[in-house]
């Protein structure tokens, strides 16, 4: 109307721990420890433990071996075979867990896919950021680009 001013639109800016600041490619096979803080996008292969402060997703191309996945956010749209110990997790469509799994919130979508125990706690710690490295690698590890068994080699 006139006369009245209108409120500008707001936008949300999602914590630097929210958003993906780090992205493991579709070609990606690594091998080793993934400690830090802040948000880890899953795309290729990892074998190793995961322990990061902020946010995890296992895109449709990830898949991830471990003892445990740990992390305040776990988003998984791949395959996870090992536990999970998260805030919150959520399952897409796609997302395939093989683990037990303790957290404190848990959502997924039809189709998703969870074999192994789920315990809810009221609040789940995660590895504190400080105790660990930006990126801590163990001593095996491999960022070398491997064919997928979905395609054929070059």
């Amino acid at each position: 109307m006139l006369g009245k001013k209108k409120t500008p639109p707001t936008f949300d800016v999602e914590p630097a721990a929210v958003r993906v600041t780090s992205v493991l490619g579709p070609g990606i096979n690594w091998k080793g420890d993934l400690r830090g803080k802040g948000g880890v996008r899953i795309e290729g292969t990892v074998e190793g433990e995961i322990a990061i402060q902020g946010l995890v997703v296992i895109g449709e191309t990830g898949k991830v071996t471990c003892q445990t996945l740990q992390a305040e956010t776990v988003i998984v749209a791949g395959a996870v075979k090992g536990n999970i110990r998260c805030g919150k997790l959520e399952i897409r469509a796609t997302g395939r867990v093989w683990g037990d799994v303790v957290t404190a919130a848990l959502s997924s979508e039809e189709g998703a896919f969870l074999r192994g125990q789920v315990r809810m706690e009221e609040r789940v710690d995660v590895p504190p950021a400080d105790a660990t490295p930006e990126a801590e690698v163990s001593d095996n590890f491999s960022t070398e680009a491997q064919p997928s068994a979905d395609q054929p080699p070059a």
